[in-house]
């Protein structure tokens, strides 16, 4: 039996499928609301019930750290009747912003021993709208898809730059390493609810691991395009040094901004051999890095074991909860958040 689910102060109002989750039935109506790992990892997709009551699905715990007194996940759970949803912000989908489209590679190089550089060209005359840090979906022979975020800025809208990870047994990593040019693949984009303000002034701080990377290259290269002006500090993890595969971004940014800064962090690397380098991980750079975080923003892209233990760390540096944003890459064949 199905039951109506309402946005409180709207004449918003649809129906979720017994099973489904009160995200999933939003997007499924045309409502979008703030998501990204849709395994109530992220808690980008908390808020609150007004009235009416919610169970887990599959019995799934319905909160976690990320949320605050009355909030929930609204990817983890269903309503046990007819509900009133009071989220944090929502808006209608444009049916014409995503779009599906035959991309060509136009090259494919190997920036680490693990992962791949993908160029892909847009066909003659089409572009692609999207906002720095969003993803795409490859759409694959067997009706599965694989999401990458675009690691180029949204003003180069006739290509597109994704950052694969190899992953063992993964359907399209393997391949993506015989791809040539030419190659066709089929893509849909965009995907993703970013939450940056492009108007937000305040310090901010970039924390990611590995292919992470991507989303936060194709944000600070917006903001390089758009010549914002302030405090910037980036955390890039990774277990050694060639998991840093692209210090020219990293270069070309410390010009733009003379008071970029930048901490490398190694996890698998001991600390008499780090050179400049931070001998840990992400979340323990993160707190040698700041004494306090009180009026910053933090933006955290990697696994969810990453993500959480860097929420964790930005709490006990004094973080408001509600300025710590993140972008997960769970493993595929999830199709609702990038993967590795």
């Amino acid at each position: 039996m199905s039951h109506q689910i309402s946005i409180e102060a709207s004449d918003v109002s649809f129906a979720c499928e017994p099973g489904q989750s009160v995200l999933d039935a939003a997007l499924k109506a045309g409502i979008d609301l703030p998501y990204s790992c849709r395994k109530g990892v992220c808690g980008n997709c908390v808020g609150a019930i007004a009235q009416g009551e919610v169970t887990g699905v599959g019995g799934a715990a319905i909160t976690n750290e990320a949320c605050g007194p009355g909030q929930v996940l609204y990817c983890m759970c269903a309503p046990a009747g007819n509900v009133v949803l009071r989220p944090v912000s929502w808006k209608r989908l444009d049916p014409s912003a995503r779009k599906t489209f035959k991309a060509k590679v136009h090259s494919n190089q190997l920036a680490a021993p693990d992962v791949s550089v993908l160029r892909l060209r847009l066909p003659t005359g089409q572009r692609a709208k999207f906002q720095a840090g969003q993803y795409l979906q490859i759409l694959l022979e067997d009706g599965s898809a694989r999401s990458y975020s675009m690691a180029n800025p949204p003003q180069e809208n006739d290509s597109l730059t994704l950052h694969i990870r190899h992953v063992s047994g993964g359907l399209f990593s393997q391949r993506v390493v015989q791809l040539a040019p030419g190659d066709l693949l089929d893509i849909e984009l965009a995907f993703g609810h970013v939450e940056l303000a492009a108007d937000d002034t305040r310090p901010i701080v970039f924390v990611a691991g590995g292919t992470g990377f991507a989303p936060v290259k194709s944000l600070l290269d917006d903001m390089l395009k758009r010549r914002v002006q302030r405090d910037i500090t980036l955390i890039w993890g990774a277990r050694d040094p060639a998991g840093l595969y692209m210090p020219a971004a990293v270069e070309r940014w410390q010009k733009q901004w003379p008071g970029f800064r930048y901490v490398p962090a190694l996890s698998d690397v001991p600390a008499g051999e780090a050179g400049g380098a931070f001998a840990g991980r992400v979340d323990e750079a993160l707190k040698a890095s700041f004494a306090d975080l009180a009026g910053h923003i933090v933006y955290c892209c990697g696994s969810p074991p990453m993500v959480s233990a860097v929420r964790g760390a930005a709490a006990e540096r004094g973080l408001d909860p509600t300025d710590f944003h993140a972008d997960v890459f769970v493993p595929g064949p999830q199709t609702a958040a990038p993967t590795e």
